[in-house]
């Protein structure tokens, strides 16, 4: 009986430590998996020459951006799309009109993948980024303008200002009353009155 209980409690240890050693090995595997990238470093736009570009004007086109319906949405990648070998660190991107966007925060699916959003109908006048590549893995020699996403509708423009009202007339100066008569000089009779008669003196006549 001694004997098998001691068989028994060896079966259990040997079990206890295969399963151990199981987690062991999947712990390790796990870490293996990890990524360890270089030194990040600046890459090219591969559509360069094609600037400016337009949303709606580029050759593909997709839906899955996640811009609003009056928004483009600009999908870039840095190849092969594989976070295992290269990511992006800082994606800048200027659009006309909207300026110029710095980006940090990279996915969809995944930081090999960035999206931006612009106006629509804005031209995307320049773009540059920096990334990082997997160590032992050859350096990415550009990114990618993957496909668009262009707007569905376009935002009402905004509404215009009334027309100024007519301008008050200028004000007209008063005609200036009539100058007064020169003294001395005799003015008509008014209206009515009656006709003075002239008054003859009879004088001697002195010799």
């Amino acid at each position: 009986m001694f004997k098998i209980k001691r068989g028994r409690r060896l079966i259990g240890q040997s079990i206890g430590v295969a399963v151990l050693g199981g987690g062991l090995a999947v712990a390790v595997a796990t870490t293996g998996s990890a990524v360890t990238y270089g030194t990040p470093y600046s890459l090219p736009f591969h559509q360069a020459g094609q600037l400016p570009i337009t949303a709606i004007g580029y050759g593909s086109h997709g839906n899955d951006c996640g811009n609003a319906a009056n928004q483009d949405g600009w999908a870039f990648v840095v190849p092969p799309a594989d976070p295992s070998k290269n990511v992006f660190v800082t994606l800048t991107v200027t659009f006309s009109p909207g300026g110029t966007q710095t980006i940090t925060s990279f996915g969809p699916p995944n930081d090999a993948h960035a999206i931006v959003f612009s106006a629509p109908g804005a031209q995307l006048i320049s773009a540059s980024a920096t990334v990082k590549t997997a160590t032992g893995v050859t350096d990415a020699t550009f990114f990618n303008l993957s496909h668009t996403c262009p707007a569905t509708s376009s935002s009402s423009p905004p509404a215009s200002s009334p027309p100024p009202s007519g301008s008050p007339s200028p004000s007209h100066s008063p005609h200036p009353s009539g100058s007064p008569h020169p003294s001395g000089s005799p003015s008509s009779p008014p209206p009515g009155a009656p006709t003075p008669t002239p008054e003859h003196t009879n004088l001697p006549v002195t010799g």
